[in-house]
């Protein structure tokens, strides 16, 4: 029990869930999409939010800005986060065209907000749970995409909603959070991604 509730605290790694949220949706999407163009989007995403952060990384720990990859205190994830939604921007920008794949565009519209969200509270000495907060937002999306399609994922759902569960556990067995940063954690992954849904649902 002590493996599973640590290793879902990597696999569920708040860098792992755009890329987690773009290959659901091309899995689900009734459209038809070249297998090269899937590629191209993914390997873009993976290049943006998963490995130019880690590089970022190493360099702020050089730096002395970062103590641990954990981020533990408020403090240090000021600069992670700022990086963090530029490169969402980027994202927003460059990969994902609005009116081509409107789902994944305002996908990372609502990631971009809860980031920010996290960012202005980190100013207020307030930490909130990033991996409750990426794994609530992407459980958001799969709904919507359900929806939107009209495929029964009534079993994906609620795969979700017990991976929401885990990851909640595995913060609280770690010492990581407190219920309140993984409430708040939850909330602003999962209201930007319901609000949006205005725009594309």
């Amino acid at each position: 029990m002590n493996l599973l509730l640590r290793a879902s605290s990597y696999v569920f790694h708040p860098l792992l869930m755009p890329l987690l949220g773009t290959l659901l949706y091309f899995g689900m999407t009734p459209r038809y999409v070249e297998w090269e163009v899937v590629q191209a989007k993914a390997f873009a995403v993976a290049i943006i939010t998963i490995f130019i952060p880690i590089v970022s990384f190493f360099l702020l720990k050089n730096m002395g800005v970062v103590d641990s990859i954990h981020l533990r205190m408020a403090k240090e994830r000021k600069v992670p986060l700022m990086i963090q939604c530029l490169l969402l921007l980027l994202i927003i920008k460059l990969v994902f065209d609005p009116y081509e794949t409107p789902e994944l565009n305002y996908f990372f519209v609502g990631i971009l907000f809860s980031a920010m969200t996290a960012l202005v509270m980190v100013f207020f000495s307030i930490k909130v749970s990033l991996h409750q907060m990426g794994i609530a937002g992407i459980t958001m999306f799969l709904i919507a995409l359900s929806i939107h399609f009209k495929i029964n994922m009534l079993l994906w759902i609620a795969l979700f909603f017990l991976l929401n569960g885990l990851v909640a556990t595995a913060r609280l067995h770690a010492g990581a959070h407190t219920y309140q940063e993984l409430s708040v954690g939850f909330c602003i992954g999962l209201l930007p991604q319901l609000i949006l849904l205005n725009f594309w649902l």
